[in-house]
């Protein structure tokens, strides 16, 4: 791929900043341009229009915010929400927003727009992911610019949490798959699709002044362009890196920054759990058995990621090890796949998108699933193919796909989600979670609820990507988690 143009305007657990001793030595650079390597570039400019993680990469807590934010430590602090008080029943809660926030065009931020926004990922057009999160919420009132309150028809636990994903939009932008119109630190410069895109110092921006001057997300189609990128200075800091192979190059470069963070991305395989055969448990067990987990990390990832047995990382509340549920046995799955009626195995096609790691991913499970006599026919499809192919339509047998998101179990609580997968006992679960009184008492429910998932062989949940950031060593300050793909930018500075 030829390389993404250069500029054109011009911890954890472990940390939460990049630490670099070489940079402590020198002076930063409050203007100066950060240039972002990334393969995520978003579809369209709206959260709420299927326009994928690059999105939130680019723009969560950089030029729209919430209500409240999820940082990078998986905390969730409140942002546009200064107060926030919650009745006896826990069915309404009322928010004050802050004081003197402006929107980017300089219209004034008040509790309509709030309502607005909310309403917007609730509506019936809306693609977010989260939307059936919202589902709780009857009513939404602006009593006054500063008040909203909103009404649930059941207790929900999670409403900051959830409230988090919500981008408060000012409603008088219409339609912002092209544009924004938001209160964050940055305000859109210039979207170059197939390129790049432009984030400059918003200096009217309510909270502290951003530690540089300007923003530039650089899009590349494949890990080796974005590697030579960093190594020849066309870019500041890789997001995430994809491959050891691409690690190390600067490992143990003294010229750049390497940080392990943690990762909340599962590499799944994804069934339709409401078609033939992955509707029967056993057939869905015996796939899980059939694959060697193990080896198939450390083919990808070497001595990076882990192995997860169910849809949940360590970083999440409810987590469980379950990876021994259904642990790598190929004598075990062939029994399995007899005893549901599939003796000689059968065939079935995965559909797989079409960039890295997913094409090599597949070709592993062809491999290892014909040992147990099952076909693996591969179906290649782009990003775009498979959000109205699997998502919206359901029209798969079988897919890959990483999940980002952080605390996504509750997905296993809907039906309607596209894979499918329905128990009754885990709806109920994941809906009692949400209505009840302490983090406690969800925390319990939930870890049920993950068991049982995991019993099911639901979805095969082949491992979790580790989260590595890697940049110059003059360039410190950047998130090194990056949950749910965010990836805050406004604390990143550059040395001269």
């Amino acid at each position: 791929m030829q390389n993404a143009k250069s500029l054109f305007l011009g911890a954890t657990i472990l940390a939460s900043l990049a630490f670099s001793p070489a940079a402590l030595a020198q002076e930063f650079d409050p203007d100066a341009a950060i240039r972002i390597g990334s393969l995520y570039e978003p579809q369209n400019l709206d959260n709420t229009g299927g326009a994928g993680q690059g999105i939130s990469e680019a723009f969560n807590g950089n030029v729209y915010e919430a209500l409240f934010r999820l940082t990078d430590e998986g905390k969730v602090e409140p942002v546009l929400a200064q107060d926030t008080k919650v009745s006896e029943d826990g069915l309404t809660y009322t928010f004050t927003l802050r004081d003197g926030v402006t929107f980017h065009s300089g219209d004034p931020l008040t509790a309509a727009d709030v309502k607005n926004s909310i309403e917007r990922v609730k509506a019936e057009t809306s693609k977010s992911s989260r939307k059936k999160s919202l589902a709780t919420i009857a009513g939404i009132e602006a009593p006054d610019a500063r008040t909203v309150v909103v009404k649930l028809s059941a207790r929900s636990i999670s409403l900051p949490y959830n409230l988090s994903y919500v981008w408060i939009v000012n409603d008088a932008a219409g339609d912002i798959t092209g544009k924004e119109d938001g209160t964050g630190p940055y305000k859109l410069a210039e979207w170059r699709r197939g390129s790049a895109l432009a984030l400059a110092r918003f200096d009217k921006y309510w909270g502290a002044k951003p530690s540089n001057g300007e923003v530039v997300f650089q899009y590349f189609t494949d890990a080796t362009a974005l590697g030579n990128a960093l190594l020849t200075n066309a870019v500041d800091v890789v997001t995430s890196v994809q491959s050891p192979d691409a690690l190390a190059q600067f490992k143990d470069n003294p010229s750049f920054t390497v940080a392990e963070g943690q990762s909340t991305t599962k590499e799944l395989l994804a069934y339709n759990d409401r078609v033939a055969p992955f509707d029967k448990v056993d057939v869905r067990k015996a796939l899980a058995r059939a694959v060697d987990k193990k080896r198939l990390l450390n083919s990808i990832w070497g001595d990076y990621g882990t192995l997860i047995g169910s849809f949940v990382p360590p970083t999440d509340p409810w987590y469980v090890d379950l990876t021994n549920v259904d642990p790598y046995d190929p004598a075990s799955a062939k029994e399995l796949l007899a005893k549901a009626g599939y003796k000689d195995g059968f065939e079935f096609t995965l559909d797989t998108p079409d960039y890295d790691p997913h094409p090599v991913v597949a070709q592993f499970l062809q491999a290892e699933l014909a040992k147990v006599g099952v076909k693996v026919k591969i179906n290649i499809i782009t990003a775009n193919e498979w959000y109205t192919k699997i998502y919206q339509r359901h029209d798969f047998q079988a897919t890959l796909q990483e999940h980002v998101n952080h605390r996504d179990i509750v997905f296993y609580g809907n039906p309607d989600f596209y894979w499918g997968y329905n128990n009754p006992a885990v709806v109920d679960l994941v809906a009692a979670s949400e209505k009840a009184s302490s983090e406690a008492e969800q925390t319990e429910k939930l870890k049920e609820a993950n068991k049982i998932i995991a019993e099911d062989a639901a979805s095969n949940w082949l491992y979790l990507y580790p989260q590595i950031v890697v940049s110059a060593a003059n360039v410190t300050g950047y998130p090194v988690n990056g949950l749910n793909s965010q990836f805050f930018a406004a604390n990143i500075k550059k040395a001269d």
